[in-house]
């Protein structure tokens, strides 16, 4: 069976197997939304998502063998040569997880790559659609957080093997229907922990960033529980101004091209523009993620106080 999924056509095998179970979860869904009134999808929402994922498709197609020349660069200078044990396998999986968990922690820290990433955060709703709701761009740079996994002597078709199946779960978590995975909450990345990630309340802005192991999320104090005291509210702030294709693709890119553009900024502030959180500002009139999350708990600390002395 492991052979099925170790040589070049593995990635083709893993989306084989996925697409129709895909389809059918999807469907059942859909049903579900349907029957309960629950209005979990939209028709424009959907067609907009299923866009994105083709385009990124495509582009992925085209990045594929400069990609791999890349990654099977570093692979024939590797450090280390693996027996293709369970063990090899495990850590694979693993080291590739948390590659993914660096990978989405900059497109979320850093302007230029956020506005790659903004595509699948936009959207109202949250449902198995979204999951494919892709960043369109990301071909162009994601194997370069997966080369040194290469150089770490995993072979490259290995490690984007195990990327697509976890790309296959990480689709999965992106439902309301499942409210709570029991003990796998302290393990995996579940429903509950994804729907805090695409969530705008400030609370849960830049949180949960695992894709399969919510351990990463843990270590690095990105981590944070679904509250049923704060609502998820889906989506961006600001919202866009439409849902069509090509202002979910070039919003922040048209935002920061007026912001590099204005008149008299030093060359750095322009650099900072593109590379610094969103939200930074050369004026200081700007915030950040981290800014309006200390103003927040700033605010709820105090509030909490003032009840605390009324009760004492």
């Amino acid at each position: 069976m492991m052979d099925y999924f170790m040589d070049e056509n593995g990635l083709e095998s893993v989306y084989s197997w996925a697409i129709p179970i895909h389809a059918t979860i999807i469907l059942a869904e859909m049903i579900y939304s349907h029957v309960s009134e629950a209005k979990l999808y939209d028709k424009k929402d959907v067609a907009t998502s299923v866009y994105l994922a083709l385009m990124n498709f495509g582009l992925d197609l085209l990045m594929k063998g400069f990609a791999m020349f890349v990654m099977f660069f570093f692979y024939n200078h590797r450090l280390f040569t693996w027996d293709f044990t369970i063990w090899y396998w495990l850590i694979c999986f693993v080291i590739t997880d948390f590659a993914y968990y660096v990978l989405h922690y900059v497109d979320h820290h850093s302007r230029a790559f956020w506005a790659v990433h903004i595509t699948h955060h936009n959207s109202e709703y949250f449902n198995l659609t979204t999951g494919f709701r892709s960043p369109v761009l990301q071909p162009l740079y994601r194997y370069l957080y997966f080369s040194p996994l290469a150089f770490l002597g995993f072979n490259p078709w290995h490690i984007m093997v195990v990327y697509a199946i976890g790309q296959v779960y990480g689709t999965w978590v992106h439902t309301q229907t499942v409210k709570s995975m029991g003990f796998l909450e302290y393990i995996l990345v579940t429903p509950s922990h994804h729907r805090v990630h695409h969530a705008c309340n400030i609370k849960y802005l830049d949180r949960n960033m695992g894709m399969c192991l919510i351990i990463w999320d843990k270590i690095f104090g990105t981590f944070e529980k679904e509250d049923p005291n704060t609502p998820v509210k889906y989506g961006i702030y600001p919202k866009m101004p439409d849902n069509k294709p090509d202002t979910v693709l070039l919003y922040e890119w048209r935002k920061i091209w007026k912001d590099i553009k204005q008149p008299g900024l030093k060359f750095s502030d322009r650099i900072n523009y593109i590379f610094n959180s969103p939200g930074w500002r050369h004026d200081g009139a700007g915030k950040t993620v981290r800014q309006y999350q200390k103003d927040y708990w700033t605010k709820k600390n105090r509030k909490n106080k003032q009840i605390q002395k009324k009760t004492a």
